[in-house]
C-alpha cells in the first residue's frame, strides 16, 4: 500500500520510527511533513495528506499530533475520509474492522512510541469486516441518514 503520511511539530517526534515501520512492512510512503519541530499550523500537513487517499493519490494516511484530536478533525472535514484516533490496539482494530478507517491518527503525547508501532501494524493489517459495517459506512456519506432516529418521537 501507498501510505500518506502528515504531522504537526508534536507529531514529528514518532514519525521517522513509524516511517521506518511502513517501510519494512513492504508498503510505501509519501511524505506531507512536517520536517521539524519547529512550530507549524497542523491543518497545512494533515489536509494534503488526507486529500490523497480521497484523490487515489494514496491507499490510506497516517496523521500525528500531540493529541491526535486536531489532526483527526482536518482530515475527516474531506469528504471520504473515515479518520479514526487510535490509542490501543483495541481502538485500531475495531476502527478498520468495524469502520473500514483509511486514516489514522495518533496523538504522540498521549502514548508510547512502542505502542504507536503496535498501533500502526494492527491498522495496516487488518481487513474490513463488511456486513452490516459496510451498510453504517454507507450511512456516513447519505445526507438522508440519520436525520431522524428510528424510534425517536415527532
Amino acid at each position: 500500500m501507498k501510505i500518506a503520511f502528515g504531522c504537526d511539530h508534536a507529531g514529528f517526534v514518532f514519525k521517522d520510527r513509524l516511517k521506518a515501520l511502513i517501510e519494512r512492512l513492504g508498503h510505501t510512503v509519501v511524505d506531507y511533513g512536517t520536517n521539524s519541530q519547529e512550530p507549524v499550523d497542523y491543518p497545512l500537513y494533515i489536509r494534503p495528506a488526507a486529500a490523497a487517499v480521497v484523490t487515489g493519490a494514496a491507499d490510506r494516511a497516517i496523521v500525528l499530533g500531540g493529541s491526535g484530536n486536531g489532526e483527526a478533525i482536518v482530515a475527516n472535514r474531506i469528504a471520504g475520509m473515515r479518520c479514526t484516533l487510535c490509542w490501543s490496539a483495541y481502538t485500531a482494530e475495531v476502527a478498520r474492522r468495524h469502520n473500514d478507517s483509511n486514516c489514522l491518527s495518533i496523538g504522540t503525547r498521549t502514548i508510547t512510541v512502542d505502542l504507536a508501532e503496535e498501533i500502526v501494524r494492527i491498522w495496516l493489517e487488518t481487513p474490513f469486516d463488511g456486513g452490516r459495517h459496510a451498510r453504517r459506512i454507507a450511512e456516513i456519506d447519505d445526507p438522508n441518514a440519520g436525520t431522524k432516529a428510528p424510534d425517536a418521537g415527532p
